[in-house]
């Protein structure tokens, strides 16, 4: 499950942005309750992205900015209480880590999710079931 940081560079202080995705990376398994599943841990990979000042744009304008992007299978965030608290959650840890200078307003989160058959693994295109383990075997 690919999370991708996309930042502007001097949100976060300088070498703080890969223990904030790990942070982010934790809170999506916290808030699933899937802390200790060792094999949806190895699942969540990512990327950071730190876009220089000038390329980062609000409202049309320049400005710093952060994107939190999960892309899941369809039954990931799927609970509102779970996508509330994860949106508010992940907001304030960019937050703190930002020291407070990144506003919350300019701290987006969202979520795509995959059509179901078409998450693949190791060379496999599995269904929701089969990622769940409620396929028959």
């Amino acid at each position: 499950m690919p999370l991708t940081l996309t930042l502007t560079e001097g949100v976060l202080p300088k070498g703080t942005e890969k223990t904030t995705f790990a942070r982010l990376s934790d809170c999506m398994l916290k808030w699933h309750g899937q802390s200790e599943n060792q094999d949806l841990k190895r699942n969540v990979v990512g990327s950071i992205h730190v876009v220089p000042q000038d390329r980062s744009f609000s409202g049309s304008m320049e400005g710093p900015v952060v994107f939190i992007e999960w892309k899941v299978p369809a039954f990931i965030f799927a609970r509102r209480e779970i996508q509330q608290g994860y949106i508010e959650e992940a907001t304030s840890i960019v937050y703190e880590a930002s020291n407070g200078r990144q506003p919350k307003d300019r701290i987006w989160v969202n979520v795509v999710h995959a059509v179901d058959g078409a998450w693949g693994i190791a060379g496999q295109a599995l269904t929701n079931a089969q990622l769940t383990g409620s396929a028959a075997a």
